[in-house]
């Protein structure tokens, strides 16, 4: 939600206008934080956020900004709030919450510790990633309170009508209020179950940046972005390693998106990337992070996607990536987090070390599970490997398999394109073959 559209003297108007937007996206996030946890309201939090940068409006282009803005937000917000509760008959149950606590008391400006300001963060993403709540809930919570994504652009994210995306905010928020589940940091002993459900909804919500699961585009810059900032905030506040490495993993691969797309927004695969389009501070940031998350053993699943993900990133040209370490790497990934898509990742890697051949033979044996028979993913690699081998009838079915499934629109175009180019490949085979002359 942008600051309020309020007018201001026109002396000097443009000026605090400019700077109150500057306060609101440097600190617009943590101000609300504080709030929910003072009021227990989300939805009174939001408001009272929204007449605190409206007075600010009126009274910082007179009275010249506070020492303090996010201390004068707060503590304005506060009373706005008491206010609005008092005549909806609702003051003492907000009041109560705030007796007792002086640095509230008034308009007057105050100091907290930074440590206070982050906390309040950190119990915000908790609330948000709580258990008793849906991981679609979660994801959708974050994304508008935590991150301030506007409900129409969280809903065109993952393709569900605004007014469907909305109910779902205000039925998580209604489960937070109603099951009064505490706006806190976990215990210590709790922290390891919660922490994962956030790592979890953070990476989510980056891997539907990096690579949206539907839609016209191939990559949503902004939803990565929000991901990264979240996992730079859990840094911030946490010294852990699985979020180190977390971390670790967003950045190496966003580091790669000036490369993923051609001038026509079309996919480039890794091995037919500009490496020159590469992000080398993200880079550099990535294989620090990943080296202090596998300091701590055993590594984390985050941490050893993290020195996967390093392995691609030092490797100055494809034919110079590592794979036999990649591989290696999948064998430590498969005991750390076992799952299909994890072995079909390494069965991809044992393709460039042993052949097709044997990439094929495994992920073979994964599709007879079933696991895997609604993966595009699987198909397309399955294909590309069938053609390695000359199977190109196998290849165009997988390849035909992998577009009934397809929703993004420029992998569609790019399995067309791998298709069609097959097709044509066996098509002039063929008539190869027909032309040669009977020497039987």
């Amino acid at each position: 939600m942008p600051p309020p559209d309020h007018a201001v003297p026109p002396d000097g108007g443009a000026k605090v206008r400019e700077q109150i937007d500057a306060v609101y996206r440097s600190d617009s996030r943590r101000v609300l934080a504080t709030l929910i946890r003072l009021l227990g309201d989300f939805d009174l939090a939001e408001e009272a956020l929204q007449d605190a940068f409206t007075a600010a409006l009126e009274q910082w282009s007179t009275e010249g900004f506070p020492a303090n803005p996010r201390a004068w937000l707060i503590s304005c917000g506060r009373f706005k709030a008491l206010d609005k509760a008092r005549r909806r008959n609702r003051h003492d149950e907000i009041s109560a919450r705030l007796s007792g606590h002086p640095m509230y008391a008034g308009l007057t400006e105050f100091v907290f510790a930074d440590d206070d300001e982050m906390d309040d963060r950190l119990r915000l993403i908790f609330t948000c990633c709580h258990p008793a709540l849906s991981q679609e809930a979660q994801v959708a919570l974050t994304l508008r309170t935590v991150c301030s994504l506007t409900t129409e652009a969280i809903a065109d994210a993952y393709l569900v009508p605004a007014p469907t995306l909305a109910q779902r905010i205000v039925r998580a928020k209604a489960k937070i209020r109603d099951a009064r589940i505490p706006y806190e940091t976990p215990e210590r002993t709790a922290l390891p179950e919660r922490l994962d459900a956030v790592l979890q909804v953070v990476y989510l919500v980056f891997t539907e940046g990096h690579s949206p699961s539907r839609g016209p585009d191939a990559v949503r810059a902004d939803l990565a972005t929000e991901a990264i900032r979240l996992g730079r905030l859990l840094a911030d506040l946490l010294d852990d390693a699985e979020v180190k490495g977390l971390l670790a993993l967003m950045l190496l691969h966003d580091a790669r998106r000036g490369a993923r797309t051609d001038a026509n927004g079309d996919l480039v695969l890794l091995d037919a990337q500009d490496r020159a389009l590469w992000d080398q501070e993200k880079i550099a940031e990535g294989i620090q992070l990943t080296q202090q998350a596998l300091r701590v053993r055993p590594a984390g699943a985050y941490a050893v996607q993290a020195a996967i993900a390093a392995v691609h990133a030092e490797a100055t040209t494809a034919a110079g990536t590592d794979w036999p370490q990649i591989v290696a790497l999948y064998d430590v990934l498969r005991r750390a987090a076992p799952s299909p898509v994890v072995d079909l990742n390494r069965a991809v890697a044992v393709a460039m070390v042993r052949g097709a051949d044997a990439g094929l033979a495994l992920i073979d044996d994964l599709m007879r599970g079933g696991a895997l028979d609604g993966y595009v993913d699987a198909h397309s690699a399955r294909a590309e490997l069938l053609r390695r081998t000359g199977r190109g009838g196998e290849a165009a079915r997988a390849f035909r398999r992998a577009l009934e499934l397809v929703e993004q629109e420029p992998e569609r175009r790019f399995l067309q394109t791998r298709l069609a180019t097959l097709e044509r490949s066996e098509t002039t085979r063929d008539q190869r073959a027909g032309s040669r002359p009977d020497t039987g």
